[in-house]
């Protein structure tokens, strides 16, 4: 009974924000095209997962510890930045987002929050937007701040949350602090082959990540997308973290939907 209470409590205190569906062209081409899709309503939340957080979910949690948890579900990197399983330690924040954790470890979290990973057309939505545009990929400002950012950080663990304003959607932290799983991020690869048991080549890259995106300006898309192409499920990275989404919210109060 503790255990779900506390649960419940995590959940009801993370912070999902409404993010109206509308039409999209997505950066990646599908079959050599630019994939033009509608997206559902559905419900983010505003920052990435923290330390701090998912501290909280390993002490309930006790499988998802580091030490614990199942090979095969998370390697010999996994939360390798905490100084213990169950202790940061002095130069980890609990507000920094978490990183060095498998697509395992995150999708159990969101489970946690009786929510999921994203899918990557989901992200891709969501991260187009600016502080006053749905969508602002084509300003080469935009672009050129937030490759410079990529470029300066690799390899190193994400800043504190919050540093820059939310978007339009009032999601924060997308596109320069880190990069995220998804759900479907196995099906983004070069070819046609699958790294997750069940999964579809629905966006199966062709030849590469350059050349599977309809928009080549947009670099800085490209580097996300390999550098999650490159992982295993279970394996982790410095600068790779998650946020989660939900279908449905009770008592949603929803902004314009270009769906409607």
């Amino acid at each position: 009974m503790a255990v779900l209470l506390l649960t419940t409590f995590a959940a009801m205190a993370a912070d999902y924000v409404p993010i109206a569906g509308g039409s999209f062209d997505s950066a990646l081409a599908v079959d050599g095209r630019a994939a033009h899709l509608r997206i559902p309503r559905f419900f983010m939340r505003s920052e990435p997962v923290t330390n701090g957080e998912f501290l909280d979910f390993v002490r309930i949690h006790s499988e998802w510890r580091r030490g614990s948890v199942f090979p095969l579900l998370a390697g010999i990197d996994y939360l390798s930045q905490w100084q213990r399983a169950l202790q940061l330690g002095g130069a980890i924040s609990a507000d920094q987002p978490v990183t060095h954790v498998s697509w395992f470890a995150a999708r159990a979290y969101c489970a946690s929050e009786q929510a999921r990973l994203p899918t990557w057309y989901e992200w891709e939505y969501v991260a187009a937007a600016d502080v006053s545009r749905r969508d602002a990929r084509y300003d080469p400002l935009r672009n050129q701040a937030m490759l410079s950012a990529i470029q300066q950080q690799t390899g190193e663990l994400p800043g504190s949350i919050g540093k820059r304003p939310a978007n339009v959607y009032g999601v924060r932290d997308m596109n320069r602090l880190l990069w995220e799983w998804t759900s479907d991020y196995a099906a983004m690869f070069p070819n046609s082959d699958a790294r997750l048991p069940g999964s579809t080549a629905s966006l199966a890259l062709c030849g590469g990540s350059a050349l599977a995106f309809a928009d080549k300006n947009q670099y800085a898309l490209m580097m996300r997308v390999a550098a999650l192409t490159a992982l295993q499920p279970a394996e982790t990275a410095s600068r790779v973290g998650f946020r989660c989404v939900r279908d449905n919210q009770e008592n949603a109060r929803w902004p314009y939907d270009a769906n409607s």
